[in-house]
């Protein structure tokens, strides 16, 4: 997977903050040498998070988050701060922009407040260095996004605040070397045209890293993809939707699961969607559960989050169940109102963000789990699904 296409969830977010007319907006055309905001003396030009994905020398991939004032008035306004807000759920490294003409102020150090509440390492840019004529200060770097002055010097300070690669692997530590998986990909009406879903495309390039094989197959040839095969296969990786027929295929011997539950391992949060699985069978009539997608994409007639779910779990547990959906960047403040939240594998979030969400629920006292987790509670093989990790297979 090239650079250009490094999905969002794997780059580094890089969100810039601060008051209205303190230069947010320059100081990150400057950064990037790219026009990606519009710049005016106007106050509150910027209205809305503006992002954008590219390669940043010497960070790599990366996400830029240019975000409206952190000062912003009225109606509006406290809508605008909200949203300020709401990026610093996935931002890894924020940079607060100073106007160097009038120091930090009271909003400047309520953010400070949030970036050290949040874990997020930061760097304080004093802007207009070239108004001020302060060059020096013990907290920070003095910028000039005009004159481009220390542009430079403040990356090589953001790429020093760089979070550390993840090492973790999607499945190249469970299938070695010379072994072979076999991934399962139904194509069917929700199935992309011409393409791979990204989960699908990252275990691939995750296997060949590993020095492994992968053999690809719909469900409707696997049993005949595994009487071909010359050797046992080290694992057989399924699309969840799938877990009802493949189950019954897939020999008891080998081990089996789906790239959502191997996806939440990857994000981290496996452990917890295993928990939270159980919940299932605590659901009552009337409860409601949220049912969460970390991307946008055009519902088809038996969508996943939308169809497939609601249904399967009205039929497990034979309540009238209300369901909740939200899709890409919305995710509700107040999850007091939910009995279970079910969420996506999460690829298209990055790590913060899911994390975020996952102890948004914890901190509410409401169980978290995910697509492929709840999908193999349903059919009864959860535990066959974590054969691979024994530590969470005796939570089932």
């Amino acid at each position: 997977m090239s650079l250009n296409s490094t999905p969002s969830g794997e780059r580094v977010h890089i969100g810039f903050f601060g008051r209205r007319n303190a230069g947010k907006s320059s100081v990150v055309n400057a950064v990037t040498n790219q026009q990606i905001s519009v710049v005016s003396d106007v106050k509150g030009t910027t209205t809305d998070p503006v992002q954008k994905a590219m390669e940043l020398l010497p960070l790599g991939p990366v996400m830029i988050i240019d975000t409206p004032g952190f000062d912003d008035e009225g109606s509006l306004g406290e809508q605008r701060v909200k949203r300020t807000k709401q990026v610093l759920n996935r931002t890894d490294i924020a940079v607060l922009v100073v106007d160097g003409n009038v120091g930090k102020t009271a909003a400047d150090e309520e953010l400070i407040g949030i970036f050290r509440q949040k874990d997020i390492p930061y760097i304080v840019a004093y802007n207009k260095c070239d108004e001020s004529g302060v060059c020096d200060h013990d907290d920070g770097i003095s910028v000039s996004a005009l004159n481009n002055t220390n542009i430079n010097e403040l990356k090589e300070r953001m790429a020093r605040l760089t979070v550390a690669s993840n090492d973790r692997k999607i499945c190249a530590d469970l299938v070695g070397t010379g072994e072979l998986a076999v991934l399962v990909v139904p194509i069917d009406k929700a199935a992309p045209k011409g393409r791979l879903i990204l989960p699908q495309q990252q275990t691939i390039r995750d296997l060949l890293d590993s020095g492994a094989a992968a053999v690809i197959a719909r469900d409707t040839e696997l049993a005949e993809t595994l009487a071909s095969l010359g050797k046992k296969p080290a694992m057989v990786i399924t699309d969840s939707q799938a877990f009802g027929k493949v189950k019954d295929i897939v020999p008891d011997y080998i081990p089996l699961t789906s790239f959502s539950i191997l996806m939440a391992r990857y994000k981290g949060f496996l452990e917890t969607a295993v928990k939270g699985a159980a919940a299932i069978e605590n659901l009552d009539d009337g409860d409601t559960v949220l049912i969460s997608e970390g991307c946008t994409h055009h519902r088809q007639c038996d969508d996943i989050g939308t169809v497939k779910l609601p249904r399967w779990l009205k039929a497990h547990t034979g309540k009238d169940i209300i369901i909740e959906t939200t899709s890409g960047k919305g995710y509700p403040e107040d999850l007091s109102p939910y009995k279970l939240i079910i969420h996506c594998g999460g690829c298209m979030l990055n790590e913060r963000e899911m994390t975020y969400r996952r102890k948004s629920a914890e901190d509410s006292g409401v169980p978290f789990t995910n697509y492929g987790t709840a999908i193999a509670y349903l059919n009864g093989i959860l535990k066959r699904t974590l054969s691979v990790f024994p530590d969470l297979q005796k939570l089932v």
